[in-house]
């Protein structure tokens, strides 16, 4: 007999357009759309495997359905498991690593491309009339900036923070890194790529974009303090974590010019808040958190998914997380 598994939030993954036969094909599988934090419990009731994507797994859930052997996080980061807690159940977590990689590194200079190049803002122009109505053949609304040249400082380098520099480095541009362990890729750095200290990095950087986890240490590392020591008229990017940012202290310096464009994909509480103050500030562009998101992305998801689960009914578990 198939063991029972739930998967809490499929549309987070697919809107009808990704197969979970893979996954189907393994266990007795139970879909729900979408799941609140309230309605997990009766739902978790004869789960032996929870394929669970932002919805909290901790001591309570464990201790109240001992039948839980399994946690397939259906993404990367893994904040909402309680490891300890898993470990003391004796449940075994995975994730799904990597699988967005060039979709997130996409999107991520996607985002700078736009504030560099102002490709939103005279589109929207141009459909308020402007070219119309302009008296020259163009216009512009503000100064289009060339990335040739530019420091681009990247904070983390994974898979996706390498990436993002392999795009980088093809536009011309100079990059800094931070990372916990420069010394892991010495061999990377060449006349246009360096590692440096995460303060040397803010204080020489043309552009900044975030690739790092969101742990205690890097909670609001972006912040008055920080931004502060940043060039004037820096661009920030973060398609990583939305609380790796102070949004107030962010809102603001978007308000006085210090920080001169951002573009963020993720916010520290997700879906956005009415009240949220980066919805308000200017010069920003704010994506609903799909830089991952890519059909390509999504059906690798799945497969990792599949082969994960597939992995752990065997005996012989992978992308374990601990």
């Amino acid at each position: 007999m198939k063991m029972k598994a739930v998967l809490l939030e499929a549309s987070a993954i697919s809107k009808g357009d990704v197969s979970f036969a893979p996954v189907e094909a393994l266990c007795d599988l139970k879909t729900f759309e979408r799941t609140t934090e309230q309605e997990k419990w009766d739902r978790l009731r004869d789960a032996e495997i929870i394929l669970d994507n932002k919805l909290i797994i901790d001591e309570e859930v464990l201790s109240r359905y001992p039948s839980i052997r399994y946690i397939g996080v259906c993404a990367t980061g893994y904040n909402v498991i309680d490891l300890e807690a898993a470990r003391r159940h004796n449940v075994t977590v995975t994730n799904v690593p990597a699988y967005s990689t060039a979709s997130v590194a996409q999107h991520t200079m996607a985002l700078l491309l736009d504030l560099a190049s102002k490709i939103t803002l005279h589109s929207e122009s141009v459909r308020r009339g402007g070219w119309v109505h302009s008296p020259v053949f163009c216009y512009w609304e503000a100064p289009v900036t060339e990335l040739a040249g530019r420091t681009l400082g990247i904070v983390g380098y994974g898979s996706i923070g390498r990436s993002v520099a392999r795009i980088a480095a093809s536009l011309g541009m100079n990059i800094l890194v931070s990372t916990r362990h420069p010394e892991k890729y010495t061999a990377s750095a060449d006349d246009t790529l360096h590692f440096v200290s995460f303060d040397e990095m803010m204080s020489s950087s043309d552009a900044i974009t975030f690739h790092c986890p969101l742990t205690d240490e890097t909670e609001h590392m972006v912040n008055a303090d920080t931004i502060s020591r940043m060039k004037d008229g820096v661009f920030l990017i973060n398609t990583a974590r939305g609380g790796l940012v102070n949004e107030a202290d962010l809102a603001a310096a978007l308000k006085s010019g210090k920080v001169a464009g951002a573009g963020v994909d993720v916010i520290s509480e997700e879906p956005m808040k009415p009240d949220n103050p980066l919805l308000t500030a200017p010069n920003i562009l704010i994506t609903p958190h799909i830089a991952w998101a890519s059909i390509e992305a999504r059906t690798r998801l799945v497969n990792q998914i599949a082969g994960n689960l597939s992995a752990w009914l065997e005996g012989r578990p992978v992308n374990v997380v601990s």
